[in-house]
């Protein structure tokens, strides 16, 4: 297997709300939902840096076809990290995320590897920590 990967998946309990959280609320880029004619085929997809895409998919869509039985969702099993160049940035980020009705779970602060990071929660509770790390050279 080469170290590459393609396509995040994020399960969600209400597709359109969650489309709108990120589209509108944090301005990602998408065509919306699609895949509507298909069962537990509705998902949309959002374009991320380096060809990299997050996917917006129902939890019961998932489970059908996997074929593993829905479970509960739990905060704490991963979090995306969405890295900036300043601690201006990460601030200006919360803020966003607020505004399009994330859960502010730790305001930013400065943290115990000498960088500036805090969490916030998507309406479905996946976390995302946006943290400034001095260490990295962030591209735009």
């Amino acid at each position: 297997m080469k170290p590459r990967i393609s396509l995040i998946t994020m399960c969600v309990d209400d597709l359109e709300r969650s489309v709108r959280f990120y589209r509108d609320g944090l301005g990602l880029r998408t065509e919306g939902i699609v895949g509507t004619q298909f069962e537990h085929g509705a998902v949309a997809f959002f374009e991320l840096q380096g060809g990299l895409r997050l996917a917006l998919w129902p939890r019961r869509s998932l489970a059908h076809d996997s074929g593993l039985p829905l479970g509960t969702p739990s905060a704490t099993e991963f979090a995306i990290g969405h890295n900036v160049s300043s601690k201006a940035e990460v601030d200006a980020v919360m803020d966003q995320a607020r505004s399009a009705g994330a859960t502010i779970v730790k305001p930013a602060q400065d943290t115990f590897w000498g960088g500036y990071a805090g969490y916030f929660a998507d309406p479905d509770g996946h976390l995302w920590e946006v943290a400034w790390n001095p260490e990295w050279v962030v591209p735009d």
